[in-house]
Formats: structure tokens, sequence, C-alpha cells
């Protein structure tokens, strides 16, 4: 993230009183970053279906901009924000994705496919109910602890890197790889209870 934060947080402040002006300054400090990790996600999937980075962007930053309401904090507010924008994005794709292809059901993931966090499917792909069912894990994980599902979310969901998560939280890059290694064991085995 190459501008500092305190640009960002009175961009996000003034933007949120009402300044149309600072929208248009903020814009292209945020929406790079968010085309960046875009692009990372497309990356990380690797051939056959994929997502198309640019109106992955386009779709998030239009609700981001209809997002007035929002009492922005700081530019990690901002980016934990965006990074679930992404996540509701992704799966709402792969759930109409797996009702239009199977006739409403979907199928789950077994947790051995939790060690692959890195390689996430196209909502579009065959594996698209995969999201789904992590979906459903990873808000079962925010019931009781919020912060290891924010790690997944920001890193999985937000493609951003253990520091760009430690500096959203707040927290330690340790922390944030304690919390990843922790949330994806947990999520193996929430994945495996409930195939059975």
């Amino acid at each position: 993230m190459p501008h500092s934060s305190s640009d960002i947080t009175v961009l996000l402040k003034a933007w949120r009183q009402g300044d149309r002006n600072a929208l248009d300054r903020l814009t292209p400090l945020v929406y790079d970053h968010l085309r960046k990790l875009a692009r990372a996600y497309v990356r990380k999937e690797g051939a056959g279906d994929r997502v198309d980075a640019t109106s992955l962007v386009h779709d998030a930053f239009v609700r981001l901009v209809d997002a007035r309401a929002v009492d922005w904090q700081d530019r990690a507010h901002f980016f934990a924000v965006s990074a679930r924008i992404m996540r509701r994005i992704l799966v709402d794709a792969a759930r109409a994705r797996a009702a239009a292809k199977r006739g409403g059901g979907m199928n789950r993931i077994d947790g051995a496919s939790v060690a692959a966090l890195d390689n996430i499917p196209a909502p579009e792909s065959d594996r698209a109910s995969e999201i789904c069912a992590l979906n459903d894990a990873l808000n079962a994980l925010a019931q009781f602890d919020q912060r290891r599902a924010q790690v997944i979310e920001l890193r999985f969901f937000g493609g951003l890197t253990v520091e760009e998560t430690a500096l959203v939280l707040s927290v330690s890059p340790q922390t944030v790889m304690r919390d990843w290694r922790l949330a994806r064991a947990w999520l193996a085995r929430e994945l495996r209870r409930d195939e059975s």
C-alpha cells in the first residue's frame, strides 16, 4: 500500500463529509491497490476458468462508492471493507453458478482443500461450490473468533500479504501467521465435519 495511511484516512473522512473532490483524489490511491489485489487473485487462480480482475474491481469499487454511509475510520478499515465486498461478490457469483448448474444444490469441499487456500476457484468454475462452503465455514469461525476470520478474509478473498494484513488488523506479522495457521486448521476440521 504505497500511500500513507494518513493521506487515505484524510481523504476518506473528507469524502464521508460530502467532499466530492476528496473522492476524486482518493480513487486513484485505492483503486490501483484494489486492482493489484484482483490481479494477484487472478494469478493465484492459475489455468482454467478465471475471474476477470477488472470486473471484480469495478464491482467492488461501485459498491464501495455507494457505501457513503460508512463511517470510515482509516485506510485499514477501508481495505477490510473492500476485502469483505470482494468476498461477497465472489460468493454471490459462485452461488449463482452452482444454483444454475446443479439445480440449486451445492457440494461441500473436503478439509484437504483448505490447505490450498492460495488457489481459490473462480466463481464460474466447476469448483465454485467450494467458495460457498468456505464462506459458510468462515461465517461460523467469525462467530467465535472474528480476528482469525478476518485474517482468512483479508488474505484469501482480499489478496493481502501477511504484512498488509498485519497493518490492517494492527497486529504483528507473526500474529497473522499464527492466526492463518490456526484458522486454516479449524476450517479444515469444520469442513470435514460437515462432510460426515
